[in-house]
Order: structure tokens, then C-alpha cells, then sequence
């Protein structure tokens, strides 16, 4: 087995990066925190977004045909982070809902608020999350949250599975952050419609999955996600003004390989960065 890829910074050195950020109004620092977690900070506010933090997993899924093999080392625990305000989840699978991750991070943080589809409130209470501390959302909604403007956008994995009572139970989120606009789409295919809902926001930055799927995932009853070329399409059917790829290098059966996606974006045109685990990266738009 390869070791571990080690991200950038870890520990207290990655929460000491975070706090010492201090973006201008109009610009955003990013992290990629593993697979499809983020911190988005700018000067007004700083959101995580799903947070896989923990082995959680690795120890549920290991002797089964679907191992869930870590092949990054996580760069920090829920309970590590501080100060923190917001927290998103796109929907209740672990990589984005974490049990390993969310009751330490809430427990170290009791004003912080978890955003979640409205369907997966109950599972979130199951885990042991305080319901005081979550904000659900039907989705297909615009959220004001002290402020922070954040439009619930539906998302497919692999379908809608929209229901009455509750709404989507899996979203992507669009963030308003000082001038910048950020859609995070959680996991989803490209459904029709899903550009249409996006273009009129201006995306500054659009995180997307680039991790599809195969015939073995599909036997394997793993939900799909848009591969590297819908991915860079969607991006440039949107105007999105730069592409971050997220959903890879995270579980081993279940990954995309990403200098399959730079060569495929050098060719396509469509501007985009690849982030290093822990590595902080700062947007200011043109």
C-alpha cells in the first residue's frame, strides 16, 4: 500500500493558517480540508463545508468488497478547529456528514450553526448533533444567515429524490461572500436545469467532483458524480471563473486520477486551480 499523501499543513499549524488569514473585501482564502471539505473565509465570514475529518469509514467499511482505503492523511479533527460559526453539509453520506467529524466540532464550538438538507435533520440528531444546533433547508431556497446569503441549490446523486415533506435531500450551496461568489455542489451529476439555476449567480469559483464513476463502482451500488469533462463543461456552460476539482485522492476504490483533469482543462481552456490538502489559497477576481 503507498503511504499516506501528507497535506501541506496539519494540526494546530493548519488552525493557526486559517485564523491568521485575513482576506480584503472581495477576496477569499480557501482550504481544501480532503475529498469534498472546504474552509471558504473571507473578511465577513468563514464557512466549513463537508468536513471528512475522521477514519470513520475505513473502520465501517474494511472486509468488504468496498474498502474505503484513506489515501490522505486527514489534516486535522473536528474538535481541532475553532471559532467556528458555519458549518454545511450537502447531504447525509459520511464523507459529507461526518460521524467522526461534526459532534466533536459542535461540541467544541456550542455557537456554531450546521446548514443541512431538511431530510437529513433526523439523521444528524441520530448521530448525537444538538437540534439547536442545526438550520435545516428544503433547498431550491435563499438562506440569510446573520448576513451570509447562501442559495440552497438542488444537486442529483444520482437523482433529485424530491419529496414534499422535506424538500431535496441533497444539495450543493451557492455562497455570497463580499463580492464573491462560491458554489460548492456537494455530489451530483449534471441534471438538466442544474446551469440554468447557476448562471445567473456570476460563480467566481465553482467546486465540483471530477470522480464519475465506473461499471465496477456502479455493481458496487456507489452513486455516481460528474466526471473531469462534464465537470470542466459545466464550469464553462456557467462562466464560472475558475474550477476547483474536489471528490479524489481521498478512499482508493473510489477516486479520479488529477493530472487527468489538468491536462483535460489545459486543453478545454477553462481556468482552474488544484489545491494541495491544507494548502491555503487566496482568490482576488480580475
Amino acid at each position: 500500500m503507498p503511504p499516506l499523501i501528507q497535506p501541506v499543513q496539519m494540526g494546530a499549524a493548519l488552525v493557526a493558517d486559517i485564523a491568521a488569514a485575513q482576506p480584503e473585501p472581495g477576496q477569499i482564502a480557501l482550504w481544501w480540508l480532503g475529498q469534498s471539505g472546504f474552509c471558504i473565509k473571507a473578511a465577513s465570514a468563514t464557512v466549513y463545508i463537508d468536513l471528512y475529518l475522521s477514519e470513520h469509514l475505513t473502520t465501517k467499511y474494511a472486509d468488504t468488497a468496498k474498502p474505503h482505503i484513506r489515501m490522505t492523511r486527514a489534516p486535522l479533527r473536528g474538535a481541532d478547529l475553532q471559532d467556528v460559526a458555519w458549518v454545511f453539509a450537502t447531504h447525509k453520506h459520511s464523507d459529507h456528514l461526518d460521524p467522526g467529524t461534526l459532534p466533536d466540532l459542535l461540541a467544541a464550538n456550542p455557537t456554531a450553526r450546521l446548514v443541512l438538507p431538511q431530510a437529513t435533520r433526523d439523521h444528524a440528531v441520530s448521530l448525537g448533533l444538538d437540534p439547536a444546533h442545526l438550520i435545516p433547508t428544503r433547498g431550491a431556497e435563499t438562506l440569510t444567515l446573520d448576513g451570509l446569503t447562501v442559495h440552497a441549490v438542488p444537486a442529483a446523486h444520482p437523482a433529485l429524490d424530491h419529496d414534499a415533506a422535506n424538500g431535496y435531500p441533497f444539495l450543493g450551496y451557492v455562497f455570497e461572500l463580499d463580492g464573491v461568489t462560491v458554489y460548492h455542489s456537494g455530489d451530483t451529476l449534471v441534471y438538466e436545469g442544474l446551469a440554468d439555476q447557476l448562471a445567473p449567480h456570476t460563480i467566481d469559483i465553482a467546486l465540483l467532483p471530477i470522480n464519475g464513476t465506473s461499471a465496477r463502482l456502479k455493481a458496487l451500488d456507489v452513486p455516481p458524480n460528474m466526471n473531469i469533462p462534464e465537470a470542466l463543461d459545466l464550469a464553462a456552460t456557467i462562466g464560472a471563473r475558475l474550477l476547483i476539482p474536489h471528490h479524489y485522492a481521498m478512499f482508493t476504490f473510489n477516486t479520479a486520477d488529477v493530472n487527468e483533469f489538468i491536462q483535460a482543462a489545459e486543453i478545454s481552456g477553462q481556468p482552474y486551480h488544484v489545491l494541495r490538502c491544507g494548502e491555503r489559497f487566496v482568490y482576488t477576481p480580475a
